[in-house]
């Protein structure tokens, strides 16, 4: 990541030394202050708010250390890069014990060393700062599941609130894309769940859960599911930039967690992830029946795609499947549930049935609640849980 955009401020007494150091990193496209001794600069330092400090270390009245140490009694965390041309190791030594980010030695032969310095220093800064703000995020998250927890082993009604609070905002809209969900318990706690996330700039990712039983033994699992997403979102980002956040390795990770946890408990799931720029569904299965179901040119048909269920075997493996979308569909994921709501006598009969009825509806979660006639349901079987996410729908 370059940061062309940063402000820099150079603090020497060397007026030409200064002004050389000062074109050369606006002609690489930084923004840059100047001060001429070290009380001029703190003026600077504390005015401006810079985002890096370049300062030589051999100043009159006062010089490069004792600026460092004044700027690091302001709890500042700005990085500082000093420079001298003395180079003696005692400098340097105490230099960087101060705070200083690095050391380079005057006179600068090849100015592209000193741009370098900053943008590696820039870089350090912010993933620190990016993992400060993960880190509280993190916490904080870890701090309202532990009380979900508790809550969800109290009382029930608190129970379904926790669950409530844990689901996205329905309906959601980004970047073109349309998210939507309903679920529908059997008792007063359900072991459905879903949850829809922007992964970084260019990805959403989204998931639909469906975990063995009912109640709240099944629910304190979608309580830990929602957890296990965002610790492993928090851990890919902590890395920096992020790697490849395949689908199957977020059900792989869930299925070590589940099976660790040893709960007696495991899970059928869906999960995607959507490259905006590429226009692509990626997609795994995890045991989950039905498939998803794509709506687009006023057909509906199942995606393929098979797997293991998550949480029953040590060494499961799950596979990516790829679908490059069309520029107006829907994609509708359900759990098991919603069989029960279809004619037919065996299973096969029924999941024949799903794709003609999201072809009725329109492929929209409105649709498919008239359809099904979900307003008018009395006591189920089982949970139901619908996330229909789609784009440029008549």
């Amino acid at each position: 990541m370059r940061n062309s955009s940063a402000k820099l401020l150079i603090i020497d007494d060397d007026e030409v030394v200064r002004a050389s150091l000062a074109a050369y990193l606006e002609d690489s496209g930084f923004q840059v202050l100047q001060a001429g001794n070290a009380l001029q600069g703190l003026e600077v330092f504390e005015g401006e708010e810079p985002d890096l400090v370049i300062c030589d270390l051999r100043m009159p009245q006062i010089d490069g250390l004792e600026l460092i140490r004044r700027m690091g009694e302001q709890q500042s965390e700005t990085p500082v890069i000093v420079m001298s041309g003395a180079g003696v190791m005692s400098d340097v030594v105490e230099a960087l014990r101060l705070g200083a980010v690095d050391y380079l030695i005057k006179p600068l032969e090849d100015l592209a060393v000193l741009e370098h310095s900053v943008r590696r220093a820039l870089d350090r800064t912010r993933l620190r700062l990016e993992n400060r703000r993960y880190r509280e995020k993190l916490e904080t998250a870890n701090r309202e599941l532990q009380a979900s927890l508790s809550l969800l082993q109290e009382d029930q009604n608190a129970g379904r609130q926790v669950q409530l609070n844990m689901l996205p905002e329905t309906p959601w809209e980004v970047d073109g894309l349309h998210f939507a969900h309903k679920i529908i318990p059997s008792l007063y706690l359900s072991g459905d769940f879903v949850d829809y996330f922007r992964v970084d700039e260019r990805r959403l990712g989204f998931y639909l859960a469906d975990v063995s039983g009912h109640g709240a033994s099944s629910a304190f699992v979608t309580v830990l599911l929602k957890f296990m997403t965002t610790r492993l979102l928090y851990e890919f980002r902590r890395n920096g930039a992020f790697p490849d956040f395949r689908p199957s390795d977020v059900l792989g990770h869930i299925n070590r967690g589940l099976i660790n946890c040893k709960l007696g408990k495991h899970v059928t799931m869906l999960g995607g992830l959507i490259d905006l720029t590429a226009d692509r569904l990626t997609y795994c299965v995890g045991g989950h029946l039905p498939l998803p179901v794509l709506y687009s040119n006023g057909e509906a048909t199942y995606l393929q795609g098979r797997g293991l269920p998550v949480g029953l075997f040590q060494d499961a493996s799950y596979e990516n499947y790829e679908l490059q979308l069309p520029a107006s569909f829907s994609l509708t994921l359900a759990s098991d549930g919603v069989l029960d709501l279809l004619p037919g006598e065996t299973l096969k009969e029924k999941e024949a049935v799903l794709p003609d009825r999201v072809k009725a509806a329109g492929g929209s979660l409105d649709g498919l609640r008239q359809v099904l006639g979900l307003a008018q349901l009395g006591e189920m079987p089982d949970d139901i849980a619908l996330l229909v996410l789609n784009r440029n729908l008549a």
